[in-house]
């Protein structure tokens, strides 16, 4: 029978992760500190490992390498209350089988032991050493980075895939919403990751001229063309050994990503106006705000070059989706210079912000707070510190971003329906998920009036009850 290890200084919660091993037909030992659980692994054997990350004494992480230097390959799922990325990163990177965050659910919980314990039987019939090859980790973290912020479920999945892509070298895809933080997430995965001693190359392929992308990517030999009157390498082969991150990597024109597909396949880049290939070693990560495979069905983006940038994919989600971080990131702008040290926030000034949508996304906050500060001169922020001229032509454009949001979600739709087999059609089978919501909202609005919410919807009102029955 498979056992089970739960470290945690909160009684509640060994009581509670005990009754659902019993409940799972599992075995658990409870520890409320680290050096207690390395105690019990001396005496008894354990085939998998639930522990906090914040205990007293040593910490979660510290633990995960004692643990595996005694026990060797057993998963060890951590869990804390103080999610970040930073935290996430180093759990990974220090072979951690999964990352929770406080307050959990019980049934993700059980679903990730059940995968731990599954994992651990098929692990327990191996020979080797740790789960992981651990990359050294610099603790350091730089301003902009910590601008990654958020303690939101969906930014806590984010900081998951983070730290999962630095113990790679695969390519990632980076996409969202202009300003939501795409370029923040490649220097991080750099930042962390393998090669982060090596030098970062970051290109908005949107900004280089499209004559001269091909020159400015890969490099050109003296005489390749008029006024080139000196050899220049390109931007891949600075890249070689670190990472090249892609932004904009949609306005790539189609004559170039040929060549740079083949810079993926083949590990050489060719300058322009020479026959003489060079090797080069990059990690690839791109980003882009459009939608790739839609651009690639219309031919405007390679098919090929799209299913090897998104070896792995983080989808970025916009700030209105996240309104729960607006508290987290505004306090981090306004402490991001020591001479606002004095600046107090009121509840007022994060109300306002959390009732408008932004377009902009983060960086829209980041300018509207940073305003703010210098209107507040050093006092409280609040509400009347903000430039509601800006915010109410955001409010007045809210039907534009609503109308562009079920656009964005009926194309996801389509696309992850697109090649499943059903005799069923595509369209008859979206108006059989819409209907039911549109019908029943306008007969809500209409007091529940079968002829007022026909007129407005433009059906019978035979039709409309048909339906709704």
């Amino acid at each position: 029978m498979t056992r089970v290890l739960i470290i945690d200084d909160e009684e509640s919660i060994c009581w509670g992760l005990s009754r659902l091993c019993t409940q799972m037909g599992l075995e658990s030992d409870s520890a409320s500190c680290a050096e207690k659980g390395l105690e019990l692994i001396a005496t008894r054997n354990f085939d998998l490992i639930i522990m906090d990350v914040r205990l007293p004494g040593m910490d979660g992480l510290t633990a995960i390498e004692q643990f595996q230097r005694r026990l060797g390959k057993i998963p060890i799922i951590t869990i804390t209350a103080f999610g970040d990325l930073q935290t996430a990163i180093e759990a990974v990177q220090k072979g951690a089988y999964e990352y929770i965050v406080k307050p959990f659910d019980l049934e993700t919980v059980r679903k990730t032991i059940q995968q731990a314990a599954a994992t651990a039987q098929m692990l327990s019939s191996l020979p080797g050493a740790s789960l992981s090859d651990k990359a050294d980790l610099r603790p350091a973290k730089n301003p902009d980075e910590m601008a990654l912020i958020g303690s939101s479920p969906v930014m806590q999945s984010i900081y998951k895939q983070i730290a999962l892509a630095t113990t790679t070298d695969s390519p990632v895809l980076v996409t969202g919403e202009s300003g939501t933080g795409k370029e923040l997430v490649a220097r991080s995965i750099h930042r962390f990751g393998l090669r982060a001693s090596k030098p970062f190359v970051a290109v908005n392929i949107a900004a280089l001229n499209p004559t001269l992308a091909e020159s400015e990517l890969f490099g050109h030999v003296k005489g390749a063309f008029t006024g080139a009157d000196l050899d220049r390498i390109g931007l891949i082969q600075l890249a070689s050994g670190g990472t090249l991150f892609l932004d904009e990597v949609a306005d790539i024109p189609l004559d170039v990503q040929v060549k740079l597909l083949r810079v993926l396949d083949l590990g050489e880049v060719t300058p322009v106006g020479s026959n003489v290939p060079v090797k080069v070693d990059f990690r690839l990560i791109s980003a882009t705000h459009q939608d790739l495979l839609s651009q690639a069905n219309l031919s405007e983006f390679r098919h090929d070059l799209y299913y090897r940038l998104r070896t792995l994919e983080i989808q970025l989600p916009p700030l209105r989706q996240r309104l729960e971080d607006i508290p987290e990131l505004v306090e981090h702008f306004v402490r991001a210079d020591s001479a606002h040290a004095t600046i107090s926030i009121d509840g007022s000034f994060i109300d306002a912000l959390k009732a408008h949508c932004w377009r902009g996304n983060v960086r829209e906050l980041k300018s509207v707070v940073e305003r703010a500060v210098t209107f507040a001169r050093g006092g409280v922020l609040n509400a009347n510190h903000i430039d509601n001229t800006e915010l109410q032509l955001q409010d007045s454009s809210n039907g534009d971003d609503l109308n562009a949001d079920i656009q964005r979600l009926v194309a996801e739709w389509t696309k992850r329906n697109w090649s499943k087999q059903s005799n069923e059609l595509l369209y008859d089978s979206l108006l059989k998920v819409v209907e039911p919501a549109i019908f029943q909202k306008a007969f809500e609005l209409s007091e529940n009036q079968y002829s007022a919410a026909a007129r407005r919807l433009g059906i019978h009102r035979t039709t409309l009850k048909k339906k709704l029955d």
